[in-house]
């Protein structure tokens, strides 16, 4: 049966594929499957449960939407979906994630040039042929050709971002979860790990019957073309052209396969190591005692340990390893000596210092309603930072800020556990400079200053400017460090070590955004960040009520970065938190 994940799925790829088909990411029909995706995000059941009468009864979704939801659900597929895909393959449709590069162009590119792909792009760029487009020029070849490098498309190894594989990855588990033999399922691989790219999605999952698995995964409206399919493993291409890998085992055996396919290679070479030296083989059936060398059989029989990976580490005399962590950067010896107890776990969470409205022009949930799944979700404390005045479009001047101070404040009533904070998401201009006067940031409860522009500066500029803002009195955190949008737009570069001495110095916490297309700060970043004992926050970014699930995306980068719950502000009591943030106001 189909699930709302496969909904958001098919609406996801319409506004892509329809943005191209009309030239535009605004036009009405682009604008209404993105409603009716938000719509379907923020219903709390299985929207294909509901009749089409009761679709079109909720704030969103229209008729011809409802129509295309329930033929998704009667026969696993839309024809309208299908006529775009066969319209604009994905080859194609991959070459929108370039910056710069929009929907007319792609078209005027295979109009005149034919080109349909990534490798037919790089040859006409080699060959000069873009500036021969109207309102092309040399420079424009210049900025396509380093785009497609910064966002790492030039080179052959096909890599999906994270965004991208996460839901579909999600999707899948979710589906699998619902099967009867089924007893439980995981994602595995570089996804699992939080790599921010990936080369295919790897399933495990434990079945007491896995030839069934077998073919319910070949039943998936998913699958575009079936790569090799057996009793115990199928693998497949979606339309996108990423492979996914699904692997049934026994649930005895369960642990062992999930260690064994998250990885990393090194991690797991290292604790096949560890269990030789205590006579002991580790493979993808489990922690097996090696048969003595004169035995007959040297098949193994006897389980030390299997069905879970807890067991297995246990067994090898280590704590659990989470697997962000997983890439042998002394992730074992810290395991070994008990290191690893203090790590930032997701029910440490006390509150969320990022987080939009509709008072944002790019928000799209009530103060009311986001207030409320923060309440939901248990936080303590709420920071409400709409965008400031100098982010044009999506901004509020001052005037329009006191009024917002006045409805959280009124609001507050209603919360009595939960500590509201007026906040800002104050923008870094250029020179380090920041939203309205002194006087006025000074009276927020709470402020996050981020990059939203100038992102071509040099290295040495962007520090100054991230340094500015670092030491300004009013500023409590920075937000999405880099500015980067994965697989989309690389992040501005800098002198990372100065920002972070800057960080330390002046007690302003760096972000680490939980949304996939940001993860940002990075995980590498994150680590020297708790080297030097500069203070984190990890955050949602949220402008919609369906957004708060980031939070955990947020975390796992954070365990990536080895980062260690006191570290984290948010992890911290409402009394202590604020009494931090207060320091702030009286310096």
């Amino acid at each position: 049966m189909a699930s709302s994940r496969d909904v958001i799925a098919m609406l996801n790829e319409l506004i892509l594929l329809t943005t191209l088909d009309e030239e535009s990411s605004q036009s009405f029909k682009v604008r209404a499957y993105d409603n009716a995706r938000l719509a379907v995000e923020s219903y709390t059941g299985n929207i294909t449960e509901l009749s089409e009468k009761e679709m079109i009864a909720l704030k969103g979704i229209g008729k011809a939407t409802a129509s295309m939801i329930h033929e998704l659900v009667d026969t696993g597929t839309v024809n309208k979906l299908e006529n775009l895909r066969v319209e604009y393959p994905p080859a194609f449709a991959e070459m929108s994630r370039i910056p710069g590069v929009g929907p007319k162009t792609l078209k005027a590119m295979r109009r005149e040039l034919n080109i349909n792909n990534v490798a037919q792009l790089k040859a006409a760029l080699d060959m000069q042929q873009i500036r021969t487009l109207d309102r092309m020029g040399a420079k424009s070849e210049d900025k396509i050709a380093k785009a497609l490098e910064r966002i790492g498309m030039s080179g052959k190894d096909r890599r999906t971002p994270i965004a991208d594989a996460m839901p579909l990855a999600e999707r899948l588990v979710e589906a699998f979860l619902e099967l009867p033999t089924v007893t439980d399922a995981v994602f595995c691989g570089s996804l699992r790990r939080m790599s921010e790219t990936i080369g295919d999605i790897d399933i495990t999952v434990a079945s007491t019957n896995p030839v069934s698995v077998m073919e319910a995964v070949r039943e998936r409206s998913e699958v575009a073309e079936i790569v090799l399919s057996g009793d115990t493993k199928t693998s497949f291409l979606t339309n996108t052209g990423l492979q996914v890998d699904v692997r049934a085992v026994l649930p005895k055996h369960f642990g062992a396969a999930t260690l064994y396919f998250t990885g990393s290679k090194q991690h797991n070479i290292a604790l096949r190591q560890r269990a030789l030296k205590k006579g002991w083989l580790l493979n993808e059936y489990g922690l097996l005692v090696k048969p003595d060398q004169d035995a007959e059989d040297q098949t193994p029989t006897e389980v030390v340990a299997a069905k879970t990976e807890e067991s297995i580490y246990q067994a090898l005399g280590l704590g659990f390893i989470p697997a962000p962590m997983r890439e042998s950067t002394g992730e074992i010896e810290a395991a070994e000596k008990g290191n690893l107890s203090d790590l930032i776990q997701l029910s440490d969470i006390k509150g969320d210092l990022h987080y939009h409205t509709e008072q944002s022009g790019d928000g799209r949930s009530s103060v009311a309603d986001m207030v409320q799944v923060a309440a939901d979700a248990g936080h303590a404390y709420l920071a409400i930072t709409d965008h400031g005045e100098d982010l044009a479009i999506n901004g509020s001047n001052a005037e329009e800020m006191l009024a917002h101070r006045e409805l959280i404040y009124k609001i507050q009533g209603d919360h009595p556990d939960m500590k509201l904070l007026w906040g800002c998401e104050l923008n870094i201009d250029g020179n380090g400079g920041l939203d309205y006067d002194d006087d006025f940031r000074a009276m927020f409860d709470y402020t996050v200053a981020s990059v939203h522009s100038h992102y071509d500066q040099s290295a040495t500029k962007q520090t100054e400017r991230l340094v500015a803002a670092i030491a300004d009195p009013t500023v409590d955190s920075i937000g999405h460090l880099t500015g980067r949008k994965i697989g989309h737009r690389p992040g501005i570069e800098l002198e990372i070590d100065i920002v972070l001495e800057a960080l330390k110095h002046f007690d302003v916490a760096l972000e680490i955004n939980g949304s996939l297309n940001r993860l940002d700060a990075a995980a590498d970043v994150v680590r020297r960040a708790v080297d030097r004992g500069v203070k984190l926050v990890i955050n949602t970014d949220s402008h919609h009520t369906s957004e708060l699930g980031r939070m955990e995306y947020g975390v796992l980068t954070a365990q990536r970065g080895w980062a260690p719950k006191d570290q984290v502000i948010n992890t911290w009591d409402q009394d202590r938190f604020l009494a931090w943030v207060a320091s702030h106001r009286s310096t």
